[in-house]
C-alpha cells in the first residue's frame, strides 16, 4: 500500500512573498532619538552632572604650578657657574652668570587689564655679585627663580633673604660637573642644550674683554677685538669669545633665542672682597689701612658702572625682541690713578698709593659706546662713579670689620 507520507515538493512550495521596505527615516528622527531616549531614561540629569564635575576639575587643576623646571629631562652634567684664574665673568675669581627663562611673554607690551605671565627663570651663578642682583630683581616682580651656584666666588648670604619664599629655589651645583674642566665654554655649552631642550630664552654675560687690547676707542659692537690669543690673559678672553659663537651657532642653527650682553667694569653691594678687581682691591686696601696697589703708570683706562644699572640693562635686553651683541657699561672713563683718588675721598684721603709692575697685556683702555643699547633698548646707566662708590664701601666696611670681630671673638672664646 502506498505510503501517505509521500514527499510531494511542489505541494510545499509556498508563493514568495511581497517584499518588505521600511518607511525612510527621517534625518531629524537621528538626533532627536537619543535626546528622546536621555528624557525617558532620566539620564539628562547624570550627563549634567558630569559636565559640572568636569569643569570644576579642570579649573582646579589647571591653574600655573610653581615647581621650578623639571631637570630630569636629559641629564645635565651641571648648571652653577666655574671660576677661572684669573678674570671676571664665569671663571676665575669673577663669577658668571646665565639668566635662562621660558619663553612666552618675556617680551613686548601687556594689554591693559591683563596680567603679566609669571616666568620661570634660571640664573647661574646666581648667588655671586651681579648675579644676585638680578634675582632680588626678578623675585620682585614675582617670577619662579632657580638659582644655580657652587659658591667658587658666590655667598649664600647674597640670596639668604629669599629662602623663606617659595617662588625661590636654591642648587648648588657646577655647569660643568661632572667634565670638571674649569672653562666656561663647557658651562655655557651646558646651558645651552638645556634651553634648546625646555624652550628657554638664553642670556650671556659676555664681557669687555672679547675686544682685548682695543685699537678702536670707544669700543662699539661691530669691532672683532684685539686679542692675543696665547697670552696670560686669553684662556678667560677666548673663552668669552668661543662662548658667544657656540650662542650665536645655537640661535641659527637650532632656533634658540638668544641674548648677547658684554659687560664692562661693575661695582656695587656683594662684590667678592678679595677677588681681585681694581675696584674691591682699592676699596677693600683703604679700609684695611694698606697702599692702593697701582700696576703700572696708572694711565690705564677703565669704565665703572654700578650694579644696579647692569641689572636693568639685563633685564631690558632679556626682554627684548634683539639678540645682540650690546655693550652695557658706563662710558664715564677714569685712570688708575684717579679712581685711586676717588677712593681716597671716599675713605681715606690719607692712603697711601704703591706702584708696582704692569701685568702682561694689560688693556691700555676700555669705554663703551652705548649707542646701540640707547636706541634699541632704551638703557643707559644713571649712577654716577661718586655716587654708587660710598655704597660699595658701606657694604664693605660691615663684611670686614663685621669678619674682623667675628674672628676676634672666637679666637677669645678658645683661648678661655
Amino acid at each position: 500500500m502506498a505510503s501517505e507520507l509521500t514527499y510531494r515538493r511542489h505541494e510545499m512550495e509556498q508563493p514568495e512573498a511581497e517584499s518588505y521596505y521600511p518607511k525612510p527615516i527621517k534625518p531629524w528622527f537621528v538626533a532627536i532619538r537619543p535626546i528622546r531616549y536621555m528624557l525617558r531614561e532620566q539620564r539628562l540629569v547624570f550627563v549634567l552632572v558630569g559636565i559640572a564635575i568636569a569643569t570644576l576639575g579642570f579649573t582646579i587643576f589647571s591653574k600655573p604650578s610653581n615647581q621650578p623646571i623639571p631637570y630630569d629631562v636629559d641629564p645635565l652634567p651641571g648648571y652653577g657657574m666655574r671660576s677661572e684664574s684669573s678674570y671676571l665673568p664665569a671663571m676665575q675669581k669673577k663669577a658668571s652668570i646665565e639668566y635662562m627663562s621660558r619663553i612666552g611673554s618675556a617680551g613686548g607690551k601687556i594689554p591693559l587689564g591683563l596680567k603679566r605671565k609669571v616666568l620661570r627663570v634660571v640664573v647661574t651663578g646666581g648667588a655671586g655679585f651681579v648675579g644676585s642682583h638680578l634675582v632680588d630683581r626678578l623675585m620682585a616682580r614675582g617670577d619662579n627663580v632657580i638659582v644655580v651656584d657652587n659658591f667658587f666666588t658666590g655667598r649664600k648670604e647674597n640670596v639668604m633673604h629669599h629662602f623663606s619664599n617659595p617662588n625661590f629655589e636654591m642648587i648648588r651645583h657646577d655647569v660643568v660637573e661632572p667634565i670638571l674642566l674649569e672653562t666656561n665654554v663647557v658651562g655655557t655649552l651646558n646651558m645651552l642644550g638645556l634651553a634648546k631642550r625646555v624652550g628657554a630664552r638664553f642670556l650671556l654675560t659676555s664681557t669687555s674683554e672679547v675686544y682685548g687690547d682695543p685699537l678702536q676707542h670707544p669700543q662699539v659692537e661691530t669691532y672683532w677685538g684685539n686679542v692675543n690669543p696665547i697670552g696670560v690673559r686669553s684662556c678667560y678672553d677666548e673663552g668669552k669669545r668661543t662662548a658667544e659663537t657656540l650662542a650665536m651657532d645655537y640661535h641659527r642653527g637650532a632656533n634658540v633665542e638668544v641674548r648677547i650682553a658684554r659687560i664692562f667694569n661693575t661695582y656695587g653691594p656683594r662684590m667678592c672682597i678679595d677677588d681681585g678687581r681694581v675696584v674691591s682691591n682699592f676699596v677693600a686696601q683703604a679700609l684695611r689701612k694698606e697702599p692702593l696697589t697701582v700696576y703700572g703708570d696708572g694711565k690705564q683706562t677703565r669704565s665703572f658702572q654700578f650694579v644696579s644699572d647692569l641689572v636693568e640693562g639685563l633685564m631690558r635686553l632679556m626682554e627684548g625682541e634683539h639678540v645682540g651683541p650690546f655693550n652695557l657699561g658706563n662710558p664715564g672713563e677714569f685712570t688708575m690713578l684717579e679712581l685711586a683718588k676717588v677712593v681716597q675721598e671716599t675713605i681715606d684721603p690719607n692712603a697711601k698709593i704703591e706702584f708696582r709692575p704692569n701685568t702682561e697685556d694689560d688693556p691700555h683702555k676700555r669705554k663703551p659706546d652705548i649707542t646701540k643699547a640707547k636706541e634699541l633698548l632704551g638703557w643707559e646707566p644713571k649712577v654716577a662713579l661718586r655716587q654708587g662708590l660710598p655704597l660699595m664701601v658701606k657694604d664693605f666696611r660691615q663684611r670686614v670689620f663685621g669678619d674682623q670681630k667675628q674672628e676676634s671673638s672666637t679666637t677669645s672664646s678658645s683661648t678661655e
